[in-house]
C-alpha cells in the first residue's frame, strides 16, 4: 500500500514497505500498524499519528516537520538522525505523543519537547539532546545514555532505574524526586562542586 498525502489511513496493516524519501502531507494515521517498513529521508509534514505502532522499523534522517503525536508505540525501531523538535509535541492533557521499547536513537534531539511521562525503555540513547525539554516523570528504564545532552532539562519524577553512561549536571537540570541505581548515580557527584575522600 502506498501513503499518499491527504488520505486517512485507519486501521491500516504496513509489513515490510520501503518510503525512502517519500513526501507525504498531511496524511491521518489512526491505529495502523508499521512492522520492518523503512522511513529513510522520509519527509512527513503536518501529519496525525493516533494509537499507531511502529516495530522493527528504520528511521535515518526523516522529518516529522508539524506532526503531531498521540499514543504511538515504538518498538525495536532504529532513528538516527531525526530532529524531533520539528514536531508538534505539546500534549494535551494526559495524552503521551509516544513511547520507545528497545529502540536505538542516535544524534536525534528533543530541543524543548513535551515529553511528560514518556518511557525510553531499554533504549540506546547516543549522542541524543534533551536541552530544554519537560522529561518530568518519564521513565528510562536500563536506557543506555552515552553521550546524551541534558541542559536545563527538567527531570522532576524521572526514573532512570538500571539506566547508564549518563552525565546529568545537578546544578544544570531540575531533578525533583528523580530516581537512580547505585552505582550509576554517583556520577551525579562529579557535577558538584565537591571533593571526594576515599575511605
Amino acid at each position: 500500500m502506498d501513503l499518499k498525502s491527504q488520505n486517512l489511513y485507519e486501521g491500516g496493516n504496513f509489513r515490510s514497505q520501503n518510503f525512502d524519501g517519500a513526501s507525504i502531507d498531511q496524511a491521518e494515521f489512526a491505529e495502523c500498524s508499521f512492522s520492518q517498513c523503512s522511513f529513510n529521508e522520509t519527509a512527513f509534514s503536518d501529519c496525525r499519528f493516533m494509537d499507531c505502532t511502529f516495530e522493527g522499523c528504520m528511521f535515518q534522517l526523516t522529518s516529522f516537520a508539524g506532526c503531531s503525536f498521540v499514543g504511538n508505540q515504538f518498538k525495536g525501531s532504529t532513528f538516527i538522525g531525526v530532529n524531533w523538535s520539528q514536531a508538534n509535541l505539546d500534549q494535551r492533557g494526559f495524552l503521551k505523543p509516544f513511547d520507545f521499547e528497545r529502540c536505538v536513537l542516535k544524534l536525534s534531539i528533543f530541543m524543548g519537547a513535551n515529553l511528560q511521562e514518556v518511557e525510553l525503555v531499554d533504549c540506546t540513547l547516543h549522542e541524543v539532546d534533551f536541552s530544554d525539554a519537560d522529561l518530568s516523570g518519564a521513565i528510562l528504564h536500563g536506557s543506555d545514555l552515552e553521550k546524551t545532552r541534558f541542559s536545563q532539562t527538567n527531570l522532576s519524577r524521572a526514573d532512570f532505574t538500571g539506566a547508564k553512561n549518563f552525565a546529568i549536571d545537578a546544578g544544570d537540570n531540575i531533578l525533583s524526586r528523580a530516581k537512580f541505581s547505585l552505582p550509576e548515580a554517583m556520577a551525579l557527584l562529579y557535577s558538584l562542586d565537591i571533593e571526594l575522600i576515599e575511605s
